[in-house]
C-alpha cells in the first residue's frame, strides 16, 4: 500500500530540500556539528517509509549497541512528533521499526557483528537502503561489504553515509567525495534554521578559544580533530584561493649509465611533479627533499623561489632511490641548476648519485671531524634534536605569517594533519605522513646557501662618502 503523505516545507531545514527525495546510488551528507543533518536523515527515512512502495532501511554504526543510543531514538522522536505512533510498530528488544501502512522495515545493526548483517531480512521485499551514521568511524573494507547486500533486485538502492569530517587522509574523501562517486549535502550549524541563538553563540565563540576545533567540528572543514600543530584556519583560507598547476608529469631522459641527457619533459595527470610556475631566468632556486624512512614512504622535492620563498614546484611518489635521485637532477637542472638539499639521515644514496651524476650545487654541512675535530663539509640537510626544531619552527612563522607561498593542495593537506606528540614533538598522526612538512622545511632552510647574482646600482653620477 502507498501512501500520500502532505507535509509542510517549512519543518525541514531549507538546504536538505532537495535531498528528500533524492535516489542516487551514494548520497553523503556531511559538514560540521550542530547542522541538523542527522535528524533530517531520520525524518527523511520516515517519510520514505510512509510514501514508498519499496523502501527497506538498514541503519549501520561501527558497534551495533551505540544505535540503541543513538539513530534508533532519532527516528523514534521523529514519528512521535509527527503524531505517527498508531502507523507504526516499534519493537524495542530486536531494534526493529515496521510501517504498518506500507510493510516497509526498518533494521538496526554494527560492524562489528558482520553475521547478523549477513542474515538480516525484511518480511516485506529486499533491502534497498543502507544508511550508515557517523561513516569515519568504519573501515573501507566493510563498507564494501555493505555495497555488496545492495546488489540485485528490482528495487532502486541507495546508500548513505553521514559523518562530520576528521582526518583529510580518509578513505571516504578519496573513495567517495575526490571521485565524484556519490552526491554529496554540505552543511554546518549556520544552515540549521532550528538551532537557538544561544547555541549558535556558544558556537561562535569557539572562534576565539579554539580557532581549530572552530574550523573542523563547527565549519565541517577536514583536518583532524584535536590540536593541529600548523595554523589551520590560514591554512583553509589557502586552500580556497589556490590555483591548479600549470603542468603535471614528469622528466625522461637518456641515460648511459654514466651520465643523465636529452632531458624532456612528459606531460601526465599522473605524474610525479607538479609545476606551478615555470622557471624565470631572473629568478634562483632550492629544493628541500625528504626520503623514504623512519616509516614514510614517499620521496619529497619542493622547488622554491630562493628570494621570495614561494612554492614553484613539488615532487612527490614512491621510488627506488636511483629514480628519485635522476629525477631530482632534472628538476634540478630544469630550475636552472637549482641548490638541492636532500635529507641525509636514512638514505645518502640520492646525495651520492647527484655527485656522481656530476649535480655539484648541492647544499653544504659542516661536521666536525671525530678525529681532529676540524669541520669537515659534506652534502646533504642532516635533521638532529637541533636542526629539525628549528627548521619546523620556520615553517610554522612560514604558514601562519605567508601561507599564500605554499601553493600546493597536497602540502596543506598534509600540514593539516601535523600534531604534537605527548612528548612535545611535532610529528604525523599515527598511519599518517610527514614527507611534504620535511621537505618544504628543508627547502626553506637551505635558502640562505644558495648564491644570487650581483645587482647592477644604476649610474647615477653622484658619490657616496664615508666618513
Amino acid at each position: 500500500m502507498q501512501v500520500k503523505v502532505q507535509i509542510h516545507k517549512s519543518i525541514f531545514n531549507d538546504i536538505y530540500l532537495p535531498f528528500l527525495g533524492n535516489r542516487d546510488r551514494y548520497l553523503i551528507f556531511y559538514g560540521g556539528g550542530s547542522s541538523g543533518k542527522s535528524y533530517f536523515i531520520a525524518q527523511r527515512y520516515i517519510y520514505l517509509l510512509l510514501t514508498q512502495k519499496r523502501c527497506n532501511l538498514l541503519v549501520v554504526r561501527k558497534t551495533g549497541d551505540t544505535n540503541r543510543r543513538s539513530t534508533f531514538p532519532l527516528l523514534k522522536q521523529v514519528i512521535k512528533k509527527w503524531g505517527l505512533l498508531p502507523w507504526f510498530k516499534i519493537n524495542e528488544s530486536d531494534l526493529r521499526i515496521v510501517c504498518r501502512l506500507t510493510g516497509n522495515e526498518v533494521a538496526f545493526a554494527g560492524l562489528d557483528d558482520v553475521e547478523k548483517i549477513k542474515s538480516i531480512t525484511f518480511e516485506n521485499g529486499e533491502l534497498t537502503d543502507i544508511w550508515i551514521e557517523e561513516a569515519t568511524e568504519c573501515a573501507e573494507a566493510d563498507i564494501n561489504q555493505l555495497k555488496v547486500r545492495l546488489r540485485g533486485g528490482n528495487s532502486t538502492k541507495q546508500m548513505l553515509l553521514s559523518f562530520n569530517p576528521v582526518s583529510i587522509r580518509h578513505w571516504i574523501k578519496r573513495h567517495f567525495l575526490d571521485s565524484g562517486l556519490a552526491t554529496v549535502c554540505f552543511s554546518t550549524y549556520r544552515d540549521n534554521k532550528f538551532l537557538s541563538d544561544a547555541d549558535k553563540q556558544a558556537l561562535e565563540a569557539l572562534k576565539e578559544s579554539d580557532s581549530y576545533t572552530y574550523e573542523v567540528y563547527c565549519l565541517g572543514h577536514w583536518g583532524i580533530l584535536g590540536k593541529t600543530v600548523f595554523d589551520a584556519a590560514a591554512i583553509h583560507k589557502r586552500l580556497l584561493s589556490l590555483k591548479p598547476p600549470v603542468q603535471v608529469g614528469q622528466f625522461l631522459y637518456d641515460y648511459d649509465g654514466l651520465k643523465i641527457t636529452n632531458i624532456r619533459w612528459q606531460e601526465d595527470p599522473g605524474g610525479c611533479i607538479r609545476i606551478y610556475r615555470l622557471p624565470r631566468k631572473q629568478d634562483r632556486y632550492c629544493i628541500g627533499g625528504d626520503t623514504a624512512g623512519e616509516g614514510s614512504d614517499f620521496f619529497t622535492g619542493h622547488v622554491l623561489d630562493a628570494a621570495s620563498g614561494v612554492q614553484v614546484a613539488r615532487l612527490k611518489q614512491r621510488f627506488d632511490p636511483d629514480q628519485y635521485a635522476k629525477q631530482m637532477y632534472c628538476l634540478g637542472r630544469f630550475y636552472q641548476d637549482a641548490l638541492i638539499g636532500i635529507e641525509a639521515n636514512f638514505d645518502s644514496y640520492p646525495i651520492m648519485e647527484l655527485q656522481r651524476l656530476g649535480y655539484f650545487p648541492q647544499y653544504v654541512r659542516q661536521i666536525p671531524d671525530t678525529y681532529t675535530g676540524k669541520l669537515e663539509k659534506r652534502f646533504g640537510f642532516r635533521t638532529t634534536a637541533v636542526t629539525r626544531p628549528v627548521i619546523l619552527s620556520r615553517l610554522l612563522e612560514v604558514v601562519r605569517e605567508h601561507p599564500d607561498t605554499i601553493c600546493d593542495q597536497g602540502t596543506l593537506e598534509e600540514l593539516l594533519t601535523i600534531v604534537r606528540n605527548q612528548q612535545g614533538r611535532i610529528e604525523a598522526p599515527q598511519g599518517g605522513h610527514d614527507d611534504d612538512m620535511m621537505g618544504l622545511a628543508i627547502a626553506h632552510a637551505i635558502r640562505e646557501q644558495v648564491v644570487f647574482p650581483p645587482v647592477a646600482m644604476p649610474e647615477t653620477g653622484e658619490r657616496i662618502t664615508v666618513v
